[in-house]
């Protein structure tokens, strides 16, 4: 079957280069979804469009046997593209710069080969193959939607759901991991409420500004005495905005904060420190009006099940020999689960690396990886055509027909 990848390399290339040239933001997939049903129709899936909002699905009866789900996400970043690839993106939406700065675009173009080398040689696998192309995970809401508004009427039956992200790692690298693989992540944004005066009087008020440093100083200690030294946990504060003149004590704070976690307990544990913490200095200060919390963009925690993890690392295995390895947990954070979660099946996600390999290995040499290597969601970041193309299209066929082949 991946005989034929030496034939679809070059289309896929050029059809990688227009993604990467033409990026959409979140819910704004129009052309990159035309282009996938258009691919996939000519491959002889049965193309659903608009499956919440620019979502596209492609179905692949080819007889009796399981039913696999392939995943891949198509939305950009409001990034101004800084790579001089003679291929960057000049995209803007509005007055933004858009940039596949997250390697979306390598998902695609890798799906859409996997799904034309499958549809080609179906004397080789039975069962079924549903290639999904999801909007928005950027915005964390993508996944949600496509089940929202009817996935799994669309899709019944999938057994098992399967999925791959690009990362700052050497191409032609594979890399699996059983478990908690991918942290949940949780946005709040935090209201504190002041009393305000003139900056010469501060006896007259009750000092945001200052309510709101104490509690960043004191949020340090979430981790660092609340979160056993066994768990991974980050709490950043990302924010703080008050007031607009010197010399005038304001009336409130609002402090953005960003949590990534591994398991339910340790998320539930700091979500409730925040909030004891954040009251208490409030009433520490004096605050006329309780505090007031608002949670946004939520990741659910990335968990790979691992009997599905274990099949498809020995089929990488089998295949990659030593290319396929294991990765360690990432702090990054995916939308992808929501599906599998909704549907009722097992999945996994692996990883693949994106990084030109002779200049990552100068990198470790020098101890200087994380300084020269651009990572996902920089206005540097990108992938090298080749491998990734070739390693990804062929990782999720490999994956595929361990469910699938005859």
């Amino acid at each position: 079957m991946l005989a034929g990848l030496d034939g679809l390399r070059a289309e896929q290339e050029e059809f990688y280069r227009s993604l990467h040239e033409h990026p959409e933001l979140s819910h704004q997939e129009h052309r990159t979804a035309a282009a996938v049903a258009d691919g996939l129709r000519r491959a002889g899936y049965d193309v659903r469009e608009g499956v919440g909002g620019t979502g596209v699905v492609g179905v692949l009866g080819n007889g009796d046997g399981p039913s696999v789900l392939l995943r891949a996400d198509m939305d950009a970043l409001p990034v101004r593209e800084a790579t001089g690839l003679p291929y960057a993106s000049t995209a803007t939406s509005g007055e933004v710069p858009v940039m596949h700065a997250c390697g979306h675009d390598v998902h695609v173009a890798c799906l859409l080969g996997a799904a034309r080398l499958l549809a080609g040689a179906r004397d080789a696998w039975r069962g079924r193959l549903v290639a999904l192309f999801q909007p928005a995970e950027e915005a964390g809401d993508g996944a949600r939607g496509m089940v929202d508004d009817g996935l799994a009427a669309i899709v019944p039956g999938v057994d098992v759901a399967l999925a791959q992200h690009v990362m700052p790692f050497p191409a032609g690298l594979v890399g699996t991991h059983a478990g908690p693989v991918l942290s949940a992540a949780d946005s709040m944004r935090i209201t504190v409420h002041g009393r305000g005066a003139h900056g010469s009087m501060p006896q007259a008020a009750v000092d945001p500004v200052v309510l709101a440093a104490m509690i960043v100083v004191r949020l340090q200690t979430v981790v660092a005495r609340e979160v056993p030294p066994t768990e991974t946990a980050v709490l950043t504060v990302g924010s703080i905005q008050a007031g607009t003149k010197s010399n005038v004590i304001p009336d409130s704070a609002q402090l953005l904060l960003n949590l990534r976690t591994y398991g339910d307990a340790t998320r539930e544990t700091m979500l409730a420190a925040i909030r004891r913490i954040v009251t208490a200095e409030c009433q520490a200060s004096g605050s006329p009006r309780e505090p007031e919390f608002e949670l946004f963009d939520r990741y659910p925690l990335t968990d790979n099940d691992a009997a599905t993890t274990q099949r498809v690392a020995a089929a990488f295995a089998g295949y990659f020999a030593d290319r396929a390895t294991v990765v360690p947990q990432q702090s990054a954070s995916e939308d992808f689960s929501d599906i599998p979660r909704a549907l009722g099946v097992p999945y996994t996600y692996w990883c693949i690396g994106g990084a030109d390999p002779e200049a990552y290995r100068r990198a470790e040499e020098a101890g200087r990886v994380a300084q020269d290597i651009p990572v996902n969601h920089s206005a540097a970041f990108a992938p090298v055509l080749q491998p990734t193309l070739t390693t990804g299209t062929e990782a999720l066929v490999v994956a595929a027909l361990a469910w699938l082949a005859r």
